[in-house]
């Protein structure tokens, strides 16, 4: 009887530490991060013409395509050289930005709601997209090897975010500034980046609150 009790009770205490779903999974297996199964425009607001866009920008090959006008995303491999889509309103490489012939400008608000209530307001200094280069390839990172593309890129909407990378790990700062974004066409948008993580601390995974057309 004991043997038989020791036998079935060793069986038990196998299954708990080896099963999936033991109570002890959590120590011996790393959990998988928590993504979102939702990209692109994922929430719209007809009556005020705002909206939040939700966009993996975690790669570093790769830019994302933000259109507007069929609110639509899209992507292209910067290693492969694709070609960019038709139409598009502004474009993010981790946390670089660049428009579609467009131009922008830094405001001193902090919410679409406090710019929505200023009313009219002159928004006199737009600067547009120059000749750069972005990070493609940071496998290299630790060896100070890191291989660059050539792009476009606007240096007022890449000011959304400062990485300060003179301590390590890097210091990731929010700039909590309203941009505005000018497009070919005369058309604005107002734009306001609220985060660069998911919900597993997974940077490149960047949130935007909008309002178009402003």
């Amino acid at each position: 009887m004991n043997r038989l009790f020791l036998f079935f009770l060793s069986l038990f205490f196998s299954g708990m530490f080896w099963s999936c779903d033991g109570i002890f999974h959590n120590l011996y297996y790393d959990p998988k991060p928590a993504t979102e199964n939702t990209y692109g425009f994922i929430k719209i607001n007809e009556t005020d013409k705002s909206g939040i866009i939700y966009v993996d920008a975690s790669t570093y090959d790769r830019w994302v395509y933000i259109d507007f006008k069929n609110r639509k995303i899209d992507t292209t491999n910067i290693l492969m050289d694709e070609k960019e889509p038709e139409q598009w309103s502004f474009a993010l490489h981790r946390y670089d930005v660049k428009t579609c012939n467009g131009s922008a400008c830094e405001t001193n608000f902090s919410s679409l709601e406090d710019l929505h209530a200023a009313g009219d307001i002159d928004f006199s200094h737009f600067v547009y997209d120059v000749e750069d280069s972005v990070a493609v390839d940071m496998s290299g990172m630790m060896d100070g090897i890191i291989l660059y593309a050539h792009s476009t890129r606007n240096s007022v909407l890449s000011k959304w975010m400062h990485v300060d990378t003179s301590v390590m790990p890097p210091i990731y700062t929010l700039s909590n500034k309203v941009y505005i974004l000018q497009m070919p066409d005369g058309s604005r948008a107002a734009l306001l980046f609220l985060n660069y993580m998911n919900a597993a601390s997974v940077k490149g995974f960047v949130t935007i609150h909008y309002l178009y057309p402003y």
